[in-house]
């Protein structure tokens, strides 16, 4: 990226007409603020991120934007992970009301859960994923795809997905801090012996990126609680589809391998 930094500004149409867009664009660029990603984030409102080379650009953006009255700027600030995904797809990551940490996708979205997924992965903090969601909504697949776009190798200590195995150990270079470590909580609490348990809680020790699918039936046996994660996230076929909570939700009963 050239020499400046990059800003968020986002703005809600208040009288939409041909050649809106033009007008903000040409604004930006007598200012010479660069544009770099421009889309629609919500109803009548577009994002943009743009280059700034010097901070008065923006004070007289902003001045001369005020000016506007077909345009209210809402937002104007270095872009957060959430500003940039907006963007990148067209609409803001739905938080939960109730626990801010917990963030609402539907199946149709399944493409800014991965990228956000995705961006949590290559966070230097290694944080703790729980991920809820009935089976085959697509969780294992979102994992997966999320670690490849974030050039990370993840390794399954449980999962249904494949050869539905049960790990009990890790060889030295599965153990590498830049893997992602994925964890089906029901798959462990109904099979995981007592050589997997300790593994699991060994991994919960190192700063490691760990994903854990049905973080409920999880954090009892693990000597956590859901306080301990970073993110939660939920992935529903519909909008309005529930997620059973707390050992309702139980893996197919199936052929199972401890790899050791």
């Amino acid at each position: 990226m050239a020499d400046g930094k990059e800003w968020y500004l986002e703005y809600e149409i208040h009288k939409n007409r041909p050649g809106l867009l033009g007008e903000v664009s040409s604004l930006l660029g007598m200012l010479g603020i660069d544009i770099l990603t421009i889309n629609g984030v919500d109803h009548e409102r577009r994002g943009l991120l743009v280059l700034v080379r010097d901070e008065a650009q923006i004070r007289r953006f902003l001045a001369a934007v005020r000016t506007m009255e077909t345009i209210h700027l809402t937002k104007a600030r270095i872009p957060t992970l959430g500003d940039r995904l907006a963007v990148r797809h067209g609409r803001y990551l739905e938080r939960d009301l109730g626990d801010k940490k917990t963030f609402l996708f539907v199946r149709n979205e399944i493409g800014l859960l991965v990228d956000f997924m995705a961006e949590l992965f290559k966070m230097p903090s290694h944080p703790l994923i729980g991920i809820r969601g009935m089976p085959r909504v697509g969780k294992s697949e979102s994992i997966i795809a999320a670690s490849v776009s974030a050039n990370k190798r993840w390794i399954f200590i449980s999962s249904t997905l494949l050869s539905q195995t049960i790990r009990t150990r890790l060889s030295k270079d599965e153990r590498s801090p830049e893997n992602v470590f994925v964890i089906d909580g029901s798959v462990s609490r109904l099979r995981g012996s007592e050589a997997h348990w300790d593994l699991i809680r060994e991994l919960m020790r190192h700063q490691l990126s760990i994903v854990v699918e049905h973080p409920d039936n999880f954090v009892g046996m693990a000597g956590c609680s859901l306080d301990d994660f970073n993110y939660i996230l939920e992935l529903r076929n519909q909008r309005n589809e529930h997620i059973p909570f707390e050992n309702e939700i139980q893996s197919p009963d199936k052929q199972w391998s401890d790899l050791n």
